[in-house]
């Protein structure tokens, strides 16, 4: 009797051992050898740290420093800075939180603009949640929240952004011929229901498909740039406006003007 239970312990035994051989070691089963690169991404969540830590983190990236600074403009416009980095575009060419003379207005604030080799790309950023529905000539777009029980109108960012493009144009006599881009990227919670009639050569997209509008921007010829430096100084001298605080202080007071919501009296 002992003789059986010893060959069954043994046989046991021997099953363990064969199957403890067979397993994969642990680093076949790591993070990098399941995800393709292009999903890597600079920061991942811990999620023990806190929101301000996030933050933090994010605003430490040394190649933001080259462009902007944590104090300007909105974390989703310094995301945007650190996806055109991702994607292959230069610091130099990347200008943030511009003031462009305009005429009538006195400035027009550009969220981005980035000078490529297609042409200079305008960026319109937009944080939502909710549904966002709109045309592309309509004035006003609509954000639709608590499924249906709550509406909210915006101006169209469309238009918005080409109204940008035009002041940027008047800058130069280069910049009438440049090609330009018009990028509306909507960061949040949102989903973009129903947008449609889209001029040509502008682009609405949420902020996790960029590259694809990118890589279709990217497919154009080349912009016949008759003074690049002439360019650079323009976009620069823009961004260098908004440093003078009663640059933006002005600013605020000609949008506050033109939309005339103080003059309402309901």
């Amino acid at each position: 009797m002992e003789i059986y239970i010893g060959l069954l312990v043994l046989f046991f035994v021997c099953l363990l051992l064969a199957s403890l051989s067979k397993r994969p070691s642990s680093k076949n089963y790591t993070y990098y050898n399941y995800q393709p690169r292009k999903y890597y991404k600079r920061y991942v969540r811990d999620y023990n740290t806190t929101m301000e830590q996030d933050v933090e983190n994010f605003l430490s990236d040394e190649r933001l420093n080259e462009i902007t600074s944590a104090d300007r403009g909105t974390p989703s416009e310094h995301e945007l800075i650190t996806a055109l980095l991702d994607y292959g575009i230069a610091p130099k060419a990347i200008f943030h939180d511009l003031y462009v003379r305009n005429g009538k207005y006195g400035f027009a604030q550009i969220d981005l603009a980035v000078a490529t080799r297609v042409g200079i790309i305008v960026f319109e950023v937009k944080d939502y949640s909710g549904w966002i529905f709109g045309k592309g000539r309509q004035n006003q777009w609509v954000q639709v929240l608590d499924y249906g029980n709550k509406k909210h109108r915006f101006y169209n960012p469309v238009l918005q952004n080409e109204s940008h493009i035009r002041v940027l144009q008047k800058q130069s006599e280069q910049f009438k011929n440049l090609p330009f881009y018009s990028v509306v990227v909507f960061y949040g919670n949102c989903e973009l229901r129903d947008i449609s009639f889209i001029p040509d050569g502008t682009f609405v997209a949420k902020a996790s498909r960029l590259n694809e509008v990118l890589d279709t921007i990217f497919e154009n010829t080349d912009a016949e740039y008759t003074d690049k430096r002439e360019v650079m100084k323009i976009l620069k001298s823009a961004v260098d406006n908004a440093n003078d605080s009663e640059t933006k202080t002005k600013h605020v007071k000609n949008i506050k003007n033109m939309l005339g919501t103080d003059r309402v009296f309901e």
